[in-house]
């Protein structure tokens, strides 16, 4: 793989390698790895559909993007229909 330069003040340098160390990397692995967990916007959606489609999915509803935008609390809300969804077909068993 090719490799290329970045230039960061010192300080950052010194905490980056310092990281490294401490888990066991080189500094290119340890930046990688950093580059790897922040998504681009264009991730973040795509993250969002895949992530919206299985739940919608898995619990059986069809919620549009349109009330997943709207909502306050998301989790909260999909547990609750979730919930609505086990009472409504009298299932005995909690959730």
């Amino acid at each position: 793989m090719a490799s290329t330069t970045i230039h960061v003040p010192r300080e950052t340098r010194d905490h980056l390698a310092a990281l490294a160390v401490e888990r066991g990397l080189t500094l290119g692995q340890l930046v990688q790895q950093l580059a790897e967990r922040e998504l681009t916007r264009a991730q973040i959606a795509e993250r969002l559909r895949t992530d919206r489609a299985a739940a919608c999915r898995n619990l059986g509803v069809d919620v549009s993007d349109d009330e997943f935008d709207r909502a306050p609390d998301i989790l909260g809300n999909l547990c609750k229909i979730a919930a609505d969804k086990v009472q409504s077909h009298g299932a005995t068993h909690p959730v």
